[in-house]
């Protein structure tokens, strides 16, 4: 799949810290609770670490006490990149940010939380940064 921001491993390896490149570009986790993003409710918009592309803004984060911060819509429609994960014996939606195709997180939908969309997207603070200010 071709994205806007194309680079090479070797690129990618030199511009992220280890922790950072496991999980946005080899789709890892981050251990739950320990993100910087967790329980912040500093107001901003988030955006990718890996490219800068703005994907949430803080208005839609919400508490999920799942241990990695949660969203229930992105930015912009297109900023957030859906797809099949059938990784670890599940089938879940990952969340892949539109412009580098850097893995965020995933995606569930039907839970219960009080939001409008009945989704929580479920990010990893390691992909994110986030610019404080108005949304």
């Amino acid at each position: 799949m071709a994205y806007e921001v194309e680079k090479t491993d070797e690129q990618w390896r030199a511009e992220l810290t280890p922790a950072e490149y496991e999980v946005l570009r080899r789709a890892g986790t981050e251990p739950a609770f320990r993100g910087e993003y967790t329980d912040t409710r500093t107001a901003g918009v988030y955006s990718c670490r890996a490219c800068g592309a703005e994907l949430f803004r803080s208005t839609e984060k919400f508490e999920s006490h799942c241990g990695w911060p949660s969203f229930y819509d992105p930015k912009d429609s297109t900023a957030v990149e859906l797809l099949q994960d059938t990784s670890h014996g599940m089938v879940r939606t990952e969340a892949r940010c539109a412009r580098c195709g850097s893995h965020l997180g995933h995606v569930f939908e039907g839970e219960g939380y009080p939001t409008p969309t009945d989704q929580r997207y479920c990010i990893n603070s390691i992909a994110l940064r986030l610019e404080s200010g108005e949304d």
